[in-house]
């Protein structure tokens, strides 16, 4: 026989989608920690997507592909009166939910936010209890939304504790696609078996490149690209449920698999297994709507603002000391084009809190960065420095650190006191003193979308973990159709 010819037998299941196919089946959530931090995550999530809606350029996205479609028990787009089926429904949610960069962080080898599954998530529960219930059969609950909450943020999380897709030129929605297909095909009914099949699916995709986050190339794709993570996530459960077949070896095939043709030849390395770790530390954006490796620096840059918001034309240069990945994801100099360019931009996030006291979504439009140059003057006066320790400590799993350090030095010789924060206020080294803020943003987004009385009950709902957790799926969105 020749040497050439490739041996037919189709191989056992890669153990990365068996691994992760025992967890979503058959792993039971027994921490506390975990539920109480997802009904957190969850209206936090909730409220970034609401907050989109005041932006157009999210808005002309959202829909259905053909103008009129009717859904029998569609599933609904919080904030919208739209009612979708299954798998726009997860792109729109997605979408939405991303739109300002304002949801959850998770910062390892890899990068990304695992709140993203939700798009998924949400789109699936709600269609499958509406039917349910037409059914005369019982619907899906909250719980059962928090539980694939939290196993969604487990298979991202854990994929990227020690697999850096960023440094192969590949996107971290990738992430999202896998973990929202194995959660939506045990959601919709699928076997252990069924669930494998899917994410061999999900890895046959490959992935988008991250062409579109960096310079000179950065745009709004980033801000809509997990919705169409999740909503091909949701896809590939349906075909996977109508009965195609999957891909075994999807990894591991020699010269055909993702090992070897996306990831360098290299086998996925784990820290540890999965449990309900990341969702119980991930990193809340709580202060600002900026890339999560910027966030302490736009806090000290707050803190600094009093000292020199009288003095920004005496300015000689601006010190940021920060970590490695912020530097390879989010330093950069010159033009910045759009919106999707600026709030990926260290020296643009740093400046604006630097010359007006805060940060918000607004501050990324054209229209107020043409109206102050400042801006531009105060960028082009920073210089960016590795710290070790912060890039060390980035890493280190007791840390998990994402520290920046800001001075500012006058052409009269004098300094500000350098301003050094490690954790930014959404850690879980200060839930105490994040999560009261994280609920004034949620009532503050509940407030761009939904009278008073609506936004009371939302909001004391959410804050009810029993309640919250008993209420039927399809009840719970109700209260979100504007």
């Amino acid at each position: 026989m020749s040497a050439n010819v490739d041996l037919n037998t189709r191989p056992a299941p890669d153990q990365v989608l068996v691994d992760i196919a025992d967890y979503v089946c058959d792993y039971e959530i027994e921490s506390s920690e975990a539920f109480d931090t997802a009904r957190n995550c969850l209206m936090d999530t909730l409220g970034c997507g609401l907050l989109a809606l005041r932006f157009p350029e999210c808005t002309k996205l959202l829909g259905p592909l053909v103008e009129g479609t009717v859904v029998p028990h569609g599933a609904r787009v919080p904030g919208t009166q739209l009612r979708l089926d299954p798998v726009k429904a997860a792109w729109d949610i997605g979408c939405i939910i991303r739109w300002l960069d304002y949801n959850d962080t998770w910062l390892a080898a890899e990068w990304g936010h695992p709140s993203d599954n939700l798009g998924a998530i949400l789109a699936v529960a709600d269609y499958l209890s509406q039917t349910r219930v037409a059914r005369g059969e019982a619907p899906l609950t909250m719980h059962e939304v928090l539980t694939a909450m939290i196993k969604a943020h487990e298979i991202q999380g854990v994929l990227a504790l020690e697999n850096s897709f960023n440094r192969v030129g590949l996107c971290h929605v990738l992430l999202v696609r896998v973990a929202s297909t194995a959660v939506a095909t045990r959601m919709m009914g699928g076997t252990k078996e069924q669930v494998i099949d899917a994410l061999s699916q999900a890895w046959l995709d490959g992935s988008s490149l991250r062409t579109y986050r960096h310079a000179p190339n950065a745009g709004p794709r980033k801000s809509w690209a997990a919705g169409d993570a999740t909503s091909r996530a949701v896809r590939l459960a349906d075909i996977t449920l109508r009965g195609e077949i999957g891909y075994p070896s999807v990894l591991t095939a020699p010269k055909w698999g993702f090992y070897d043709v996306s990831f360098k030849g290299n086998a996925f390395e784990f820290q540890r297994d999965y449990g309900s770790y990341v969702m119980e530390n991930i990193l809340f954006k709580i202060s600002f709507p900026a890339e999560f490796h910027s966030q302490t620096a736009a806090e000290a840059a707050v803190r600094l603002h009093p000292e020199v918001k009288d003095k920004l034309d005496d300015i000689e240069k601006i010190v940021i000391h920060t970590h490695e990945s912020a530097i390879r994801i989010i330093s950069k100099k010159g033009p910045l084009n759009n919106p999707a360019d600026r709030d990926h931009c260290l020296q643009y996030m740093t400046a604006v809190p630097l010359a007006f006291g805060n940060l918000v979504a607004e501050h990324y439009e054209d229209s107020f960065h043409q109206a102050n140059p400042i801006i531009d003057q105060l960028r082009d006066k920073m210089e960016v420095h590795e710290n070790p320790t912060y890039s060390k400590e980035y890493h280190e799993p007791a840390k998990r650190s994402i520290a920046n350090s800001l001075q500012v030095y006058f052409k009269d010789g004098n300094s500000t006191k350098k301003v050094e924060i490690e954790y930014p206020v959404g850690h879980r080294r200060r839930r105490e003193e994040g999560i009261p803020l994280l609920e004034q943003k949620f009532k503050a987004n509940l407030a761009t979308r939904f009278p008073a009385k609506r936004c009371a009950q939302i909001f004391e709902l959410c804050k009810d973990q029993k309640r919250l957790e008993e209420t039927p799926v399809q009840e719970f969105m109700d209260m979100l159709v504007i």
